[in-house]
C-alpha cells in the first residue's frame, strides 16, 4: 500500500481549512437557541437536500457498506434503491410538510403534542442513547480509514476528528452543519465516483470484476467450509436461506416497510434539517432533491467493495476494503482527494448526530423538565455545553469499540443499535400521524413492549446466550437487525391497538395533531 505524500496532506489540509472557514463564517449569525438548533428556519432547499444525503452517507456507509459488500455482495445496494428513495418521496409529500407546519423542533416534541410527555420522554431517551453511541461508531470509522491509509493510530484520529467537528458545530449549530455538508457532499460524490472508474479500469472492466469476484468467493468458501461455494455477490435479491444478513424478506419487510421509513420520517438527525427549511415548499423540495441524489449512490458506494474483493480476496477485516483499494490505486496527490472525500463523509455524519443529540437534550429534557422558562440565550448556552459533553463521550466510546476484537463490522454495529428501538419508535409515530384512535396509554405500552421484544430477540440470537440455554439461534443470519425491526414493529402496533381499544380516547386537541386533524364537528 502506497504512502501519503506531502501533496496528499496538503489537499487534505486545504479541505479541512475550508470546512473550518465555513463553520466560523456561519457562527457570526448565531445569537439564539432557535438559530443554533434550527438555523432560524432560513435554510434553502438545495442545501438541506445535500445535507440530508451527506448525513446519511457517512463513514458507516462508505467504509461500512464497502466492507459489507466485500463480505455479502450487491444486496447492499437495496439500502439505497429500496431503502431510501421510496421513503424519501413519501416523506416529502406527506410527513415533512405536516411537521414543518406545526412548528416542532424535535420528533419527541410532536409525540407529546399528539399523546403525552411519557412517550415523548421514552422516545427521546432512546434516540439520545443511540446518537451518543453512534458518535463513537462514526469516530471509529474515521480511525479505521486513517489507520489503513496513513498508519495513524486509532486514538490520534478519533481525537482529531472529534475536536475539528466540535469546533464548528459548537460555533455555528445546524447552519454550520448544513453548509459544511454541502461542500462535503460534493467532494464525497466526486471522490467516490472516481474510485469506481479507476478501480474498474485497473481490473479490466465489468468482465474483469466478475472473474475476480467469482474466483475470490470460490477460494474463500473452499478454505472456510470445504463445501461448494455459494456465490451471491452479484445478486440483488437473495433467498430466505442466504447466509448473509440481507434475505429478500428482511429487505422488503424490515428495510422497505419499517427501517427506512423510520429513518427518513422519524430520525431527529435527518428531520431536523428539514425543520430548518425556509418554507413548507422548500421542506418538500429538499427531500425530493435528496432522493434524486440517492438514486445514484449504490453505484459509487457498493461497487468499490466488489472491486476490493477482486483485488484483495484475503482481507481479514472487511472494513479495510475501501481504504486498501484507495491506497493501491491512487497516485500521489490523488490519494489526498479521496482521503478528503472520505473524511468529508465521516465528518458529515459526526456533526449531524452531535448537533441533533444536543437538540434533543436541550428541548426534550432541559427545556421540558429542568428550565421550562429558559430563554433563547439560555438554550444556546445549554446546546453548546451539551455539544462539549457529547464530543467527549463520543471519543470515549470510540476508544472502547476499538478495543473490542470480536470482529463485528461497523455497519452491523450501527444497524443493530438502531434496530433496538427504531421499529417501536416508528410504530408509535405512525399511530400518532395516521390515526385518531391511538391513545397515550396505548402507544406507551406498545413502545415498551416493542423495545423489550427487539432486545430479547437479539439476546436469544447471541451464541453465548443460546449456548448457555442450550437452544438454537432464532435466526439463520448472524446480524438479524432487519428481523428485529419487523417483529418489534408488529408487537408495538399490536399492543398499541389492544391497549388503545381498552382505554379512553385522547382529548380532541391531541387528536388534532394527526394528519387528519380534529374529529369532525370538533374544534381543537
Amino acid at each position: 500500500m502506497g504512502k501519503l505524500t506531502v501533496f496528499d496532506y496538503s489537499i487534505v489540509a486545504l479541505y479541512l481549512i475550508a470546512t473550518m472557514v465555513i463553520g466560523v463564517w456561519v457562527s457570526r449569525y448565531i445569537k439564539t437557541g432557535r438559530e443554533f438548533f434550527l438555523a432560524g428556519r432560513s435554510l434553502p432547499w438545495w442545501a438541506v437536500g445535500m445535507s440530508l444525503v451527506a448525513t446519511d452517507i457517512g463513514g458507516t456507509d462508505l467504509i461500512g457498506v464497502g466492507g459489507a459488500t466485500y463480505r455479502h455482495g450487491l444486496a447492499l445496494a437495496n439500502f439505497e434503491w429500496i431503502g431510501c428513495v421510496p421513503a424519501m418521496i413519501v416523506a416529502a409529500f406527506v410527513f415533512m410538510p405536516h411537521f414543518w407546519r406545526i412548528g416542532i423542533t424535535t420528533i419527541p416534541e410532536f409525540l407529546e403534542r399528539r399523546f403525552d410527555v411519557r412517550i415523548r420522554t421514552a422516545v427521546a431517551a432512546c434516540w439520545l442513547v443511540f446518537m451518543a453511541c453512534n458518535l463513537g461508531v462514526m469516530l471509529l470509522a474515521s480511525a479505521t480509514l486513517m489507520k489503513a491509509l496513513a498508519g495513524w493510530p486509532i486514538e490520534r484520529t478519533v481525537c482529531f476528528v472529534a475536536v475539528m467537528v466540535f469546533f464548528y458545530t459548537y460555533s455555528g449549530g445546524l447552519a454550520a452543519v448544513v453548509y459544511t455538508d454541502v461542500m462535503q457532499g460534493t467532494i464525497m460524490i466526486g471522490g467516490a465516483a472516481m474510485i469506481v472508474v479507476m478501480g474498474l479500469i485497473d481490473i479490466g472492466g465489468i468482465e474483469g470484476l466478475q472473474r475476480g469476484v467469482n474466483a475470490a468467493v470460490a477460494a474463500r468458501a473452499n478454505v472456510e467450509t470445504g463445501e461448494p461455494p455459494r456465490n451471491e455477490h452479484f445478486d440483488l435479491i437473495l433467498p430466505v436461506d442466504t447466509p448473509s444478513p440481507y434475505p429478500w424478506t428482511g429487505i422488503l419487510f424490515g428495510l422497505a416497510f419499517i427501517t427506512s421509513p423510520a429513518y427518513w420520517i422519524g430520525n431527529q438527525a435527518i428531520v431536523q434539517r428539514t425543520l430548518g427549511a425556509r418554507s413548507e415548499y422548500e421542506a418538500k423540495a429538499s427531500y425530493i432533491w435528496g432522493a434524486l441524489l440517492k438514486s445514484v449512490f449504490p453505484l459509487i458506494i457498493a461497487v468499490p467493495g466488489l472491486i476490493a474483493l477482486a483485488k484483495f480476496p484475503a482481507l481479514e477485516n472487511a472494513d479495510e476494503a475501501l481504504p486498501r483499494l484507495i491506497g493501491s490505486l491512487m497516485p500521489a496527490g490523488a490519494k489526498g482527494i479521496f482521503l478528503a472525500a472520505l473524511l468529508a463523509a465521516l465528518i458529515s455524519n459526526v456533526d449531524s448526530y452531535l448537533n441533533s443529540a444536543a437538540t434533543i437534550f436541550s428541548y426534550d429534557f432541559y427545556l421540558r423538565f429542568l428550565r421550562p422558562n429558559a430563554d433563547e440565550r439560555q438554550l444556546l448556552r445549554v446546546g453548546r455545553l451539551m455539544t462539549i459533553l457529547f464530543s467527549v463521550w463520543g471519543v470515549m466510546f470510540a476508544l472502547m469499540l476499538s478495543w473490542d476484537k470480536s470482529g463485528i463490522g461497523i455497519y452491523s454495529i450501527f444497524q443493530t443499535l438502531m434496530a433496538f428501538f427504531n421499529g417501536p419508535a416508528f410504530a408509535v409515530l405512525l399511530a400518532g400521524l395516521l390515526t385518531r384512535s391511538a391513545t397515550s396509554r396505548g402507544v406507551l405500552a406498545g413502545f415498551v413492549a416493542g423495545v423489550l421484544t427487539s432486545v430479547s430477540l437479539y439476546l436469544l440470537n447471541r451464541p453465548e446466550i443460546t449456548g448457555w440455554l442450550q437452544t438454537e439461534p432464532l435466526f439463520r443470519v448472524a446480524d438479524p437487525f432487519l428481523y428485529l425491526s419487523i417483529w418489534s414493529f408488529l408487537v408495538t402496533i399490536g399492543m398499541t391497538a389492544v391497549v388503545s381499544y381498552l382505554t379512553d380516547a385522547d382529548p380532541p386537541e391531541k387528536q388534532a395533531m394527526s394528519l387528519y386533524g380534529a374529529p369532525k364537528g370538533v374544534v381543537a
